[in-house]
């Protein structure tokens, strides 16, 4: 699945993973790695593991020494020459965003003074029609705020009403939804006490696992009689939500595992062309368990969805291959620079190369993976206490463009052919990393970025910036360069400058909206030797999106 790097100060060790402060899964599927944890010159010995699990590392590699030069202070000059051989480009961050629980869509409140239901759907029509966007991935469907089950004289009566409002107000905006089936209705659960979140979503088993399939198998039969069966067979029905933590699961894996195959079977009896998967897991977990238990279970299984915070996903198609099950899709249901809610690194620019870096790496390897969450408007934990808080969103309460929204912006601007890019010079294709395209009218976009996954550099670091020259085959002809970094794009720099407190005030909201998108700039590149070329200054965190 993935490497896990260790360093030590002499050979013979202790070795230790590096801490690059993610939080969450330290190992990283690619085959490089940039280290800028430890101090400029100083010799490090590194050793790698393999990950073949999430929880098991291999033996420690041979150790090898590296260090960095002292830093002189100029910005050492990185080489890109985009060849021409052309491959499809994949796009992983179109089939899938998350989001808050879409009951939330429904609310009248304000939150900042901004209206939570309106806003909530604004930000998720603005990824849709400007990142494109397919489908939204949200908990709680079944939490009894949709008012989906209870029971009356000991009998169950289902509901779907609200449920249909908003479905109808996501598919009204191009949305297709995933439908991650739970959390457990208060009526229907063995232990309603157990509970999650600041809104007390239930995660507790049922008390009847014959009500729960029925609960299940009505809904799914309801939609398919609402939408259409061939509209409901391309949505994804995912079982749960990270149920390999206890704070959202309070049974065993085992109590789990047959929440899976009754939920797997209620969908796949309404039309055996449903998809259905899982574990829907935190931190990779739990992969190969379901895989190993359906092969025994016989229960169907058509997509393996899993979650990760901090690094890129790793690589399960060594899993599945494993488990002769490389039919499965594969979907990242949420992935995001950390786990920890209220963390200032959501706000800033390194987030949004951390999202360029993983969907780089993802690219061609997975099916979907889903930046966690659309919008600020978000009450796992309460709402937000200010405009800036560190929250998940791509889009601040008011409808402000984070800069890792403005990173998906820039990666929905190339085309649909991959062009190769060769590298040259300190920090190449590590530090500095590329994505080249040609779009259908002959144009060609590439993305130059610098970035280390390394937390405590997400406000820079000495000796982290260069110099790019990029070179492109073609004549001569206009060449625009749109940036991303402290000084362009990024809300958390733009709102201190303005002296903005918990809240805007009603200028502060102005400035803030009339610098909402990125702006391109028209640049002179030099034609020669059937090649244009541009030079340009690449901070870290930085980003330039040349189209010409």
């Amino acid at each position: 699945m993935g490497y896990l790097v260790h360093r030590a100060e002499n050979p013979q060790g202790p070795f230790a993973p590096v801490d690059h402060l993610g939080q969450d899964v330290l190992s990283v599927p690619d085959t490089w790695y940039v280290d800028t944890t430890g101090i400029p010159g100083v010799r490090y010995f590194y050793a790698v593991a393999s990950v073949p699990e999430v929880t098991i590392t291999g033996a420690l590699s041979p150790a090898v020494p590296a260090e960095s030069s002292p830093p002189d202070g100029g910005r050492p000059l990185v080489t890109a020459e985009v060849g021409t051989r052309e491959a499809p480009l994949h796009k992983p961050w179109v089939p899938m965003i998350g989001s808050e629980r879409l009951s939330q869509l429904r609310c009248a409140d304000l939150s900042g003074g901004r209206p939570i239901g309106v806003e909530l759907l604004a930000a998720l029509k603005r990824v849709r029609e400007e990142i494109g966007v397919e489908t939204v991935r949200a908990h709680a469907i079944l939490h009894d705020d949709l008012g989906v089950y209870r029971e009356v004289h000991g009998e169950p009566v289902h509901d779907f009403s609200a449920v249909d409002e908003v479905y109808d107000a996501i598919l009204g905006i191009g949305l297709r939804p995933v439908v991650e089936i739970g959390f457990m209705p208060r009526d229907l659960a063995a232990d309603p006490s157990r509970t999650v979140f600041d809104y007390g979503a239930i995660i507790s088993p049922p008390k009847d696992w014959q009500r729960w399939g029925d609960l299940v198998r009505a809904l799914v039969q309801h939609l398919v009689d609402r939408y259409g069966l061939e509209e409901v067979r391309g949505w994804d029905f995912e079982v749960w939500n990270e149920a390999n933590l206890e704070v959202f699961w309070s049974a065993d894996r085992e109590a789990w595992m047959r929440l899976y195959d009754v939920t797997a079977f209620a969908v796949k009896d309404v039309d055996p062309a449903l998809r259905v998967g899982g574990p829907s897991s935190a931190a990779a977990g739990w992969v190969d368990e379901l895989l190993q238990h359906v092969a025994e279970s016989g229960a169907p299984l058509d997509f393996v969805s899993t979650h990760t915070y901090g690094s890129p996903p790793l690589d399960l198609r060594p899993t599945l291959e494993r488990f002769d099950r490389s039919d499965a899709r594969i979907l990242w249901t949420e992935w995001g620079v950390t786990p920890t809610h209220f963390n200032p690194v959501n706000d800033g620019v390194a987030s949004a190369m951390f999202l360029l870096q993983g969907m780089r790496s993802a690219a061609g390897r997975l099916d979907a993976l889903s930046y966690w969450v659309a919008s600020d408007h978000f009450e796992e934990l309460g709402r937000p206490p200010r405009l800036l808080h560190g929250g998940f969103g791509l889009i601040t309460v008011g409808g402000i463009a984070k800069a890792r929204y403005h990173a998906l912006w820039l990666l929905s601007r190339l085309g649909d052919i991959e062009l190769p890019v060769t590298l040259d010079g300190d920090g190449s294709g590590g530090l500095v990393q590329t994505w080249a395209s040609r779009r259908a009218d002959g144009t060609h976009a590439i993305l130059v970025w610098n970035h280390t996954l390394d937390h405590s550099k997400a406000g820079g670091g000495t000796g982290l910036d260069r110099r790019v020259r990029l070179s492109v085959p073609g004549p001569g002809r206009p060449v625009t360069l749109t940036r991303l970094d402290g000084e362009h794009g990024d809300v958390a720099v733009l709102a201190a400058e303005l002296g903005v407190g918990e809240w805007p005030d009603e200028e502060q909201w102005a400035r803030l909206r009339a610098a909402d998108s990125l702006v391109s700039q028209a640049v002179t590149g030099q034609a020669g030797d059937g090649h244009v070329t541009v030079e340009f200054d690449l901070p870290q965190p930085g980003a330039v999106l040349v189209e010409l």
